[in-house]
């Protein structure tokens, strides 16, 4: 690293927002390559987090690289619609033909938060109703909209006062005794009961079905501690919507481009919204995002009801595809479902050995690991940022999620073979090792 940038780190804190800038664990790099970031104290560390769920098919991939040379020679800025280009026609092609059912129109964005905006604006224009129902513990984006459907923290909203018109009931939570059997195993019945009961009551007390445009929720709870709902809890959710003519949103942000083994988590779980916000993993690092539906809904939706700049940039929409390509010819929706598999049946052997490894989530290569207290079995987020820093000091870059932090996320490029994995937990095996012994001997401690 060159004496300019040292000096330029040192800014770190005064030049860059604290709200950017003071993530964990800030690790300084000078190279990504396949599952690695190069750190500029020469060591290789293995990255359990693909920039957050976006270089699935592996950090610069020879193809999206050289798919973004070419497109830089001939175009860098494209305002579609004032001009028209051959990448975002082929993409908008592309993707139809691997999204769930018949969604196959496309308003391209740049971020997830874009994503969002675009599907509740969309959803309240073609329905002409107000109000939006979300799940408490989604996180949908922190843009004005988009928070207003957000609740996985509070912080997230704090002194923002989003009024989005919106209501919140319980998302599927695997520890509600309300829907276990005697030996703590969650019964489906239980559970759809209790999200028509949910609905029943916020229908009764607090918005009438006919005023509600969309219901929009995560197929999967990301940021919120990665709870994986039975398809029939999401099935019910689609029968809810026909039922009252409401449209269902997904944000498959997170979920999206093999990270549930399946190109989307609506296939996974067999269940097709009506509208779809996708991002993250559609363009290996570039910004791109895109609100979708099919034709048929989104032509109701004209001309200056909604617009973008930069949305579908050329670069972005070529590195796409490219992206696409290599998720085909390399086979990673399967290579998700067999290494997903097994590092869950690992990780289940670490839960058995060490006591403050709660649950196992996993669906694909979307693995969360609880971390609780061994004494208490409460969540634990303390004792998870120093599991990840001391996983770090051994050669791997996991994140964390859930309301309290206390899950360790398990997000690897979907191209991770079962070496890595075994490198990786090994490393992290090792963390929670070193963790022990400094809370039971102190003397040890740092």
């Amino acid at each position: 690293m060159s004496q300019d940038w040292n000096h330029l780190r040192e800014k770190l804190a005064t030049r860059l927002a604290p709200s950017m800038a003071k993530d964990h664990p800030n690790l300084p790099v000078v190279k990504e390559e396949g599952c690695y970031y190069y750190g500029v104290d020469g060591r290789k560390y293995l990255d359990f987090t693909s920039g957050i769920a976006v270089t699935n098919v592996g950090h610069r991939h020879p193809k999206v690289v050289e798919a973004i040379k070419e497109a830089a020679d001939s175009l860098t800025h494209g305002p579609i619609g004032v001009i028209q280009y051959e990448s975002i026609l082929r993409l908008a092609d592309e993707l139809a033909e691997v999204l769930p059912g018949d969604l196959d129109c496309f308003f391209f964005a740049n971020s997830g938060t874009e994503a969002i905006e675009g599907a509740l604006k969309l959803a309240k224009f073609v329905t002409k109703r107000p109000y939006i129902v979300s799940f408490t513990g989604c996180f949908h984006g922190r843009t004005q909209g988009a928070l207003s459907v957000s609740t996985s923290k509070s912080k997230y909203r704090k002194f923002l006062q989003p009024n989005g018109l919106t209501y919140q009931i319980p998302y599927f939570n695997p520890y509600d005794p309300r829907i276990l059997d005697e030996s703590g195993i969650v019964v489906e019945a239980k559970a759809i009961d209790l999200l028509e009961e949910d609905f029943t009551k916020l229908f009764k007390y607090h918005v009438s079905p006919e005023e509600v445009a969309a219901i929009i929720l995560e197929p999967v709870l990301g940021e919120g501690g990665y709870i994986i709902p039975p398809a029939s809890w999401l099935k019910k959710i689609r029968e809810i919507c026909d039922r009252h003519q409401m449209l269902l949103i997904f944000d498959e942000v997170q979920t999206g481009f093999g990270r549930t083994g399946e190109w989307f988590a609506a296939q996974t779980f067999g269940v097709t919204p009506d509208i779809m916000a996708i991002a993250k993993g559609i363009a290996s690092g570039l910004p791109l995002s895109a609100t979708v539906a099919n034709h048929t809904l989104m032509q109701q939706w004209p001309l200056g009801s909604h617009g973008t700049t930069f949305g579908g940039n050329p670069l972005a929409c070529s590195a796409a595809l490219a992206t696409v390509e290599v998720m085909k010819e390399e086979h990673l929706l399967d290579n998700a479902k067999v290494v997903g598999a097994y590092a869950r049946e690992r990780l289940n052997k670490m839960k058995n050995q060490y006591e403050m490894i709660g649950n196992v989530r996993s669906v694909g290569l979307m693995i969360g690991i609880e971390i609780i207290n061994e004494k208490t079995n409460k969540a634990d987020g303390e004792a998870v940022l120093r599991i990840l820093d001391l996983a770090l000091k051994e050669g791997v870059l996991f994140y964390l999620c859930g309301n309290e932090g206390e899950v360790i996320r398990m997000i690897p490029p979907l191209s991770v073979t079962k070496q890595q994995v075994d490198d990786g937990l090994n490393m992290l095996e090792k963390a929670i090792v070193t963790y022990l012994e400094e809370k039971y001997q102190p003397s040890n401690n740092r």
